[in-house]
């Protein structure tokens, strides 16, 4: 079966899924969208007002955002695959629960395990606290870090999430610097 199905296949066994602590509130799942045959997967918080009216991931003032940042990195959106540590819209938009966010876990590590890639781009601090506990966005931002996933290495790379850098000019100016950063980075794996 290809990713494409895999994934499709995953997306319904969530729409059935009733037990999923924030579906009740929310008007669709958010899954995922992008390039199922993508090596760079972005996982976000959760999904906005906007999200939750399309289904779709980052398509809000976020995403637009996003896709300005990935380009400074050299990378298209539609390159990309990008999902979320939650699918459905908390109410009020407030952060994810721990709850929350284990209950959608085992969908989650899913779809890293069928997208299987090489760099994962966290955003914001809850996608990052699932394969970095134990550190401050703060002071990890923009850095690269080579860790063992359930077997298979795969690079992490923390960044702030989109919104932030919305609401704060120097975060912003932080996010740029990091995926110009990101893009060099990028660039040195296609020559080694």
């Amino acid at each position: 079966m290809d990713k494409y199905t895999q994934l499709h296949k995953l997306k319904d066994d969530m729409e059935k899924d009733d037990l999923l602590p924030l579906k009740k509130g929310a008007s669709k799942l958010v899954f995922g969208s992008g390039n199922t045959k993508a090596s760079i997967l972005c996982i976000g918080e959760g999904p906005g007002r906007t999200e939750d009216a399309t289904g779709l991931p980052f398509v809000g003032q976020a995403g637009k955002l996003l896709d300005k940042l990935l380009l400074l990195a050299g990378l298209e959106r539609k390159k990309v695959f990008i999902t979320n540590i939650v699918h459905h819209r908390p109410p009020e938009n407030r952060d994810p629960l721990p709850g929350e966010i284990s209950a959608y876990g085992k969908y989650l590590d899913k779809i890293i395990e069928i997208i299987n890639p090489r760099v994962v781009i966290t955003l914001g601090r809850y996608s990052m606290a699932k394969f970095l506990p134990d550190v401050f966005i703060s002071g990890v931002h923009g850095k690269k870090f080579d860790i063992k996933w359930k077997g298979k290495n795969i690079i992490v790379i923390p960044m702030y999430h989109p919104a932030a850098s919305l609401r704060n000019g120097k975060v912003l100016e932080a996010e740029k610097a990091d995926f110009v950063q990101l893009g060099e980075i990028l660039s040195k794996m296609k020559t080694a």
